[in-house]
């Protein structure tokens, strides 16, 4: 994961970090937490697949709920 940052512009891993910690602050967990790892791996796939910034939230969010999840 920590590879993966590496490949990204100042202003990508700002766009990474920003949307986790809303993501990690709307879902109660930690940022350290699995699934606060989990959402920095998918976010970081997000940014290098070229997501629009004003898509990354909503995009990892709809990755990361599970199906069942009717809450959002």
């Amino acid at each position: 994961m920590l590879l993966s940052l590496i490949s990204l512009t100042d202003s990508e891993i700002e766009l990474v970090t920003s949307a986790v910690r809303e993501w990690c602050r709307w879902h109660h967990c930690d940022i350290d937490s699995s699934d606060g790892r989990r959402a920095l791996t998918a976010a970081i796939d997000l940014v290098q697949s070229k997501h629009p910034e004003e898509c990354l939230l909503p995009e990892l969010t709809r990755r990361l709920t599970p199906p069942n999840d009717t809450h959002g």
